[in-house]
């Protein structure tokens, strides 16, 4: 018994010495998290984002190809470089109105910077996409509702067609979104930026996926529905959903 003990202590030590690459294991996400280049503000929104559990729901691994649907400030796109380390690829998908030579996107400051060689920004349309390369894993964070958007005028049923042939066979899909009331409808992307999880489960499996889990790590049932989630009260707090689907192959 001792012997066993001692084995598995060492197993553990030598895996957080071996550096955040060893991504399938459950101690390898939390070394993801804890690596050094991320900024002070990324951390502090850790406990409520739950980073190591997204990754390990997800399963990203070394060697993957990820593309990032929206990416925002990069919080995710830092966490799946390491994730995927440098065998693997991020591809961080932006519109043309997001990155302009006046205002480029703020994840192209994680591209340029040292130890994210491995991110590469990708100007597309989402309705069209094409990666340079077939994913593992596209990843898409509170941002899934913005498909709906009136003023973006998007197509989603193409945006879920163009991600389904971005995949490689058996890939996954995983969405993180603020969580709406069952059967509210879509446009209160426009107003309250939520939308109800049925919905996008049922647009997702018409583009040919296939579910396979949803977690709970992000629910919050004490949130307030009706107001933004960009309300000060909420902001950060709200319940929010997690989907995983996977293209067949």
């Amino acid at each position: 018994m001792i012997k066993t003990k001692l084995m598995l202590a060492a197993g553990v030590v030598s895996l957080l010495c071996a550096g955040p690459t060893v991504a399938h294991e459950p101690a390898a996400y939390a070394a993801v998290v804890a690596e050094g280049s991320r900024p002070d503000a990324d951390k502090a929104r850790d406990a409520a984002r739950k980073p190591a559990e997204m990754l390990a729901f997800a399963n990203v691994h070394p060697g993957e190809v990820v593309v990032e649907l929206l990416p925002g400030g990069g919080y995710f796109t830092r966490l799946l470089s390491k994730a995927v380390s440098p065998t693997g690829k991020v591809f961080a998908v932006v519109t043309a109105q997001q990155d302009t030579p006046e205002k480029p996107a703020g994840v192209r400051a994680i591209a340029a910077a040292p130890g994210y060689a491995n991110v590469s920004v990708l100007v597309a349309d989402f309705q069209t996409m094409a990666p340079p390369q077939k994913a593992d894993l596209v990843w898409t964070s509170q941002n899934y509702h913005d498909l709906h958007l009136t003023r973006l005028n998007l197509d989603v049923a193409k945006v879920n067609k163009a991600v389904f042939d971005a995949l490689k066979p058996g890939g996954r899909y995983v969405i993180v979104d603020h969580a709406a009331p069952a059967g509210t409808a879509v446009d209160a992307a426009n107003t309250v930026h939520r939308i109800d999880p049925a919905v996008v489960r049922k647009e997702v499996e018409a583009a040919g996926f296939i579910f396979v889990a949803e977690s709970d790590v992000l629910r919050n049932p004490a949130d307030d529905y009706a107001k933004s989630v960009f309300d000060p009260a909420l902001r950060g707090h709200t319940d929010q959903f997690v989907l995983k689907f996977r293209k067949p192959g």
